[in-house]
């Protein structure tokens, strides 16, 4: 009996246009468009879930909390992003979404994304930890000038930034790779991260398109969420579609 050929350790990127993330942003609104009940449904719950954990963190008013809260969404924010993939791969594929096969797209990685999960919970700690560190640069004479408090907004905005473009470089492509085909949680990040290293202009784009995306969710008390976070969702599926291939890899049933 042959062997099989040893799949790759990492997944092959392709060359992206920098225009490329306004044209998954496109794919991502026809999508939505194609499922307006499920998005709306998924865009819901996400504003639900946001305002709640707003909600306990403010009447909590402490750091310990706080952290936990968030580090709660962390464990659960993959999981969702998985329904929202399988909306897209089921549009792909010529069928038409429902929530039994979202839901069974969240259940079937689910030790990759507890793995995953884990993973960004130790990053976001880290940054955590950093964050209350930043603070012997926060003025504590009474008297704030612009100046101390520049060195204070600039370090905090340099570290974060750092934990930031870390998490993001693993994530973008890595979770749409194991919601869709037999691949490790290693080779998938592995792979995410390359992809952004040889495309950085194309991700810089695209991480700017995010962040702008997110102030506006911030901006409409969440509400803004409810059609944001699924079509940012179906984008980063026609992202990694369009920056990765992944042939070598087995595609999950489903």
């Amino acid at each position: 009996m042959a062997e099989q050929d040893p799949k790759p350790f990492v997944a092959p990127c392709r060359d992206l246009d920098p225009r490329a993330p306004l044209k998954w942003l496109a794919s991502g609104w026809q999508d939505y468009r194609a499922a307006p009940g499920l998005s709306l449904a998924w865009g819901i719950f996400c504003w639900a879930l946001s305002v709640v954990i707003t909600f306990v963190a403010w009447k909590a008013g402490g750091w310990v909390l706080l952290i936990s809260a968030l580090s709660g969404f962390v464990f659960i924010a993959p999981l969702l992003a998985f329904g929202m993939y399988s909306v897209s791969r089921q549009l792909c594929l010529g069928n038409k979404p429902s929530l039994g096969w979202t839901l069974k797209a969240v259940s079937r990685p689910f030790t990759n994304s507890l793995i995953f999960t884990l993973v960004l919970l130790i990053v976001f700690l880290l940054w955590a930890r950093a964050g209350t560190m930043v603070h012997i640069f926060f003025p504590s004479d009474g008297q704030v000038k612009f100046e101390d408090l520049a060195l204070y907004l600039g370090v905090g905005s340099a570290v974060g930034s750092v934990f930031a473009s870390i998490c993001f470089a693993a994530s973008v492509f890595s979770l749409p790779f194991i919601a869709n085909r037999d691949a490790d949680v290693i080779t998938a990040v592995v792979s995410s991260v390359n992809a952004v290293l040889r495309n950085r202009w194309t991700m810089a784009f695209w991480a700017v398109l995010i962040v702008i995306f997110t102030a506006i969710g911030f901006a409409t008390a969440f509400l803004g969420f409810i059609v944001i976070i699924p079509l940012l969702g179906y984008a980063t599926w026609h992202g990694y579609r369009d920056a990765l291939d992944v042939s070598d890899w087995p595609v999950l049933p489903g």
